[in-house]
């Protein structure tokens, strides 16, 4: 697993580096769910195809911008899931971006999660690397990653993280979003997932949601690349997951490689209170 991390390393750094002086600019096509890609979505998945395809141990990757799998070794054990730059959509405003890794044994199912890795480049290059606990790691200036320390949740938050457009939310939804600001959280969204999950990460506690909406009644968050490893990564920290109905998003299986789910990420009091808010109403 270690050399899996390894040559994650490697492309973290080759993509911050090219996001020194990037293009900005789209290209003409969309990817599998229907996105309009950036070029630099397009380099930074051949960066992370190229840089991993030279480690034995991955059998396969599955890319938020490859149509298929992609077979490396099919001797290997190790299939990596990846969003190669999750809010590349922000990068024309500078904000925070990042990189999204699951890896799994054998198959792509939640259940074959063995580990998650996500990366964020803004002020600073930093990277989460999750077995058991999630652990921060900080570039430094000879390029290497430094521990920082180990990431875990609260019992509550304070940040209310939630997307898609207020328009096509349910009023369900509304009215549950209302009663966390009516306690006091404060509204904090970037519009960056994982810039979302790691701020909810490093104030220890909050919720961060990407519903069921009228637009969008399956979510628009894709399973294996984004919402699971993000969901291995809370639960390890001590929070909880859901998709608004059960209690870990971990539980849910799909086929469609690039199925998505409506997605609940918090502190064990916000999904609790999530829960028994749904069942109520």
């Amino acid at each position: 697993m270690q050399e899996i991390f390894d040559f994650i390393k490697k492309a973290v750094i080759k993509i911050s580096n090219e996001l020194k002086f990037p293009d900005t600019s789209y290209e003409k096509t969309q990817n599998n769910t229907g996105d309009t890609q950036l070029k630099f979505d397009i380099l930074s998945d051949q960066i992370i195809t190229n840089t991993l395809k030279e480690c034995p141990n991955i059998k396969a990757l599955i890319s938020e911008e490859k149509q298929e799998e992609l077979t490396i070794n099919e001797k290997a054990k190790y299939i990596i899931a990846y969003d190669p730059l999750d809010g590349s959509s922000l990068m024309d405003v500078n904000f925070a971006i990042g990189s999204i890794f699951a890896i799994y044994e054998q198959e792509a199912d939640a259940k074959n999660l063995k580990a998650a890795v996500y990366s964020i480049y803004g002020p600073r290059v930093e990277l989460v690397i999750c077995e058991d606990l999630p652990k921060l790691y900080r570039l430094d200036q000879n390029n290497h990653f430094v521990f920082i320390q180990e990431l875990h949740m609260q019992e509550k938050g304070k940040i209310n993280a939630t997307g898609a457009s207020q328009k096509f939310w349910s009023n369900k939804h509304k009215n549950f979003i209302q009663e966390l600001f009516n306690e006091g959280y404060r509204l904090r969204y970037s519009g960056a997932m994982v810039s979302d999950i790691h701020q909810i990460l490093i104030k220890k506690g909050g919720l961060f949601s990407y519903p069921a909406t009228e637009d969008a009644p399956n979510g628009k968050l894709r399973a294996f690349f984004e919402v699971f490893p993000l969901a291995f990564i809370i639960e390890k920290a001590g929070g909880l997951t859901s998709n608004g109905d059960n209690t870990s998003l971990l539980d849910l299986k799909f086929k469609e490689i690039h199925a998505s789910t409506p997605c609940f990420f918090g502190s064990k009091y916000e999904i609790q209170k999530l829960l028994n808010f749904n069942k109520a109403n």
